[in-house]
């Protein structure tokens, strides 16, 4: 892949991670700032501070979580942006604290939920840079107004800080817990991609090989007996030529529906490759394996295609059981390849068995 489409991609998908970091931290924003207000309200009120002052607590509580949004909304970089609004708050949260005097319930409180806000963001990291944001803006703040200091907390303060300390605690808990379980499903569709084919729902090629690894050593080790399948539609070519991709897909899920049916919930199913198809049945011998498979066929016989009537589905297959001198898996594979091979070489639409080696 040429390098500048790569990198173009690997920013794009940088960029929707930062607006999906803008857009969870937004909410709580808006509802942090907001019922912080009443704690800094509670405190300034008795100090009777200017209005310019009223006005810079409704613009920070009310307004900036807005503004913040769509700075890191429409930044190239959304994710550092965020960041960068995340120690604005701990900035003016420091200097809300000097402003109240360091009143000593409203600031523990508002220092805390920030702290914890930094954690749940950007971990111990963006904890100890908003500590430092925190008195850097409390030192400042205090130092223009002469280091005011008036830490007792009236039962008013109390009772206004109440909301805080209980709301946002509880309003964070429940955008952590849908972040968890959102990260957490697509956690598993991720799993479910890696090891599924998107056209058929089965194992793609590298779990199953990873699936028959695992069992052909279960036989080794414990003396089990295991069949493996290897099996083909046939003239797919023809069919995708004659008829489109589109009828080939079909037949290739139709294949797949009937091999989930005819085989058991124990028996390992995946897409080899292309028309390819490979199963794998535990504790079953090759007889027992083959009969099976003669359900599956008739199964097929009598499916009709509604784009294509005339068509019926054949396949051809090669049958291995498990044989003690098989060195390794892939000696399993190629004799089920081979018996494959015999079978399309002998007319098609049928199956053979691998001929035991000595």
């Amino acid at each position: 892949m040429p390098i500048a489409p790569l990198i173009a991609t690997t920013t794009a998908t940088t960029r929707r991670s930062g607006l999906g970091f803008a857009k969870r931290t937004y909410l709580p924003r808006i509802v942090g700032l907001a019922i912080g207000s009443l704690c800094v309200l509670a405190a300034i009120f008795p100090l009777h501070p200017p209005f310019a002052v009223w006005l810079l607590l409704a613009f920070n509580g009310f307004v900036w979580p807005h503004i913040a949004y769509q700075w890191s909304i429409r930044s190239d970089k959304p994710f550092a942006t965020e960041i960068r609004n995340l120690l604005i708050d701990a900035l003016m949260g420091g200097a809300w604290v000097a402003a109240m005097g360091f009143n000593a319930l409203p600031a523990v409180v508002i220092l805390s939920m920030m702290s914890m806000n930094n954690i749940a963001s950007g971990g111990l990291p963006l904890f100890f840079k908003g500590l430092a944001a925190q008195i850097i803006g409390a030192v400042l703040t205090s130092a223009v107004l002469g280091f005011p200091f008036y830490p007792q907390t009236t039962p008013q303060q109390l009772y206004l800080c109440l909301p805080m300390i209980f709301i946002y605690p509880t309003f964070l808990g429940f955008v952590t817990y849908r972040t968890a379980k959102h990260l957490a499903e697509k956690k598993r569709e991720l799993l479910r991609i890696s090891m599924r084919d998107g056209l058929t729902g089965l194992y793609n090629r590298r779990h199953w090989e990873h699936l028959l690894h695992n069992e052909f050593d279960g036989c080794q080790r414990y003396g089990r007996k295991a069949t493996l399948i290897l099996m083909d539609i046939d003239h797919f070519k023809t069919i995708n030529d004659t008829f489109g991709h589109a009828l080939g897909d079909e037949a290739l899920i139709v294949l797949a529906e009937e091999l989930l049916l005819g085989l058991r919930v124990v028996d390992i199913v995946g897409r080899y490759g292309g028309d390819e198809f490979g199963a794998v049945l535990p504790n079953t011998s090759a007889e027992q394996a083959s009969q099976a498979l003669k359900r599956i066929q008739e199964s097929l016989n009598v499916i009709a295609f509604r784009e294509a009537p005339e068509l019926r589905l054949h396949i051809s297959a090669g049958i291995a059981e498990y044989q003690q001198g098989m060195r390794g898996y892939q000696d399993w594979l190629k004799a089920a390849d081979g018996a494959l091979y015999r079978a399309k070489n002998n007319g098609r639409n049928r199956q053979e068995l691998a001929i035991p080696q000595p």
